[in-house]
């Protein structure tokens, strides 16, 4: 068994619902797959002493999942008193909707689309709600909407599919850019730095111990992914199927319509850059 401290992130282990720092809850939805993992980890979020509660990612439109967010809240004796988006992906924001009835609250996100209220996300602002703090901190990439939320108080942040608690995210073109997403992986890499951020709460997966490494596992693997597409083409494989078989031959071929948008927004990065 490979000891979790030796991989990329140090992961805690298994993918549980249930505390994950002191003012981070998970609620793990029941949609596993090869893309979602273990499934969708939806987080409430609140003051160890306040009533109040913040709920990031509901999930997919699984009333059973939706309920049980609602329900562990209580048991905590919190409140939901506001909903927050990390992208509009189907299997974190599908249920947001039915979740804003079932708890009456606003839903928040940068796509004006996703939106529940007259409030939406702004990169930089500070989120307050019973105490608690979170910080909006810009991500595209994965998405041309995604964000990342940035809980000082427990030096974490919630990366929603930026970066997975295990494996490696892909960048969904044409709406995600890899040249976006190398930005993100740096910005994170700064909070990490200059914030003392150290543990990450990813979207899917288990949490990582290890934000710092994390970031760094990611842009290496970037770089090293892009190194092997830009060689491909020089050896002649022209169209992104052809690369993906060929670069990504190690990789589950149930993956591979994922790695082609990624090679896609990889085609488009060295095409723009001049490197093909």
């Amino acid at each position: 068994m490979t000891d979790a401290a030796a991989l990329p992130g140090q992961p805690r282990g298994a993918v549980i619902s249930g505390p994950a720092t002191r003012r981070a809850v998970n609620v793990l939805a029941p949609n596993p797959s090869a893309m979602t993992l273990d499934g969708t980890n939806t987080w409430i979020l609140s003051e160890p002493d306040s009533a109040l509660a913040v709920v990031v990612d509901p999930g997919p439109l699984h009333d059973g999942h939706l309920s049980r967010v609602v329900e562990t809240a209580e048991r905590l004796g919190k409140r939901v008193a506001l909903t927050l988006l990390t992208h509009g992906h189907a299997d974190h924001a599908e249920g947001a909707a039915r979740f804003a009835e079932l708890t009456g609250t606003p839903v928040r996100a940068l796509d004006p689309a996703l939106r529940l209220g007259d409030e939406g996300l702004r990169a930089g602002q500070l989120i307050e709600v019973g105490g608690l703090e979170l910080s909006v901190v810009p991500t595209p990439g994965h998405t041309a909407d995604s964000l990342s939320f940035h809980l000082p108080a427990d030096r974490a942040v919630l990366t929603g599919d930026t970066i997975l608690g295990r494996g490696t995210t892909m960048v969904a073109h044409p709406d995600g850019r890899l040249g976006d997403y190398l930005d993100s992986l740096r910005r994170l890499r700064s909070l990490t730095v200059d914030d003392g951020v150290h543990t990450v709460l990813p979207g899917h997966g288990p949490v990582l111990e290890d934000a710092q490494g994390a970031v760094e596992y990611y842009l290496a693997h970037r770089a090293s992914r892009l190194a092997q597409v830009e060689t491909a083409v020089e050896n002649g494989y022209r169209t992104a199927p052809e690369v993906v078989a060929h670069v990504y031959a190690d990789v589950d071929r149930s993956l591979w319509p994922a790695a082609e948008l990624s090679v896609r927004a990889q085609l488009e990065y060295l095409s723009e850059h001049g490197l093909i």
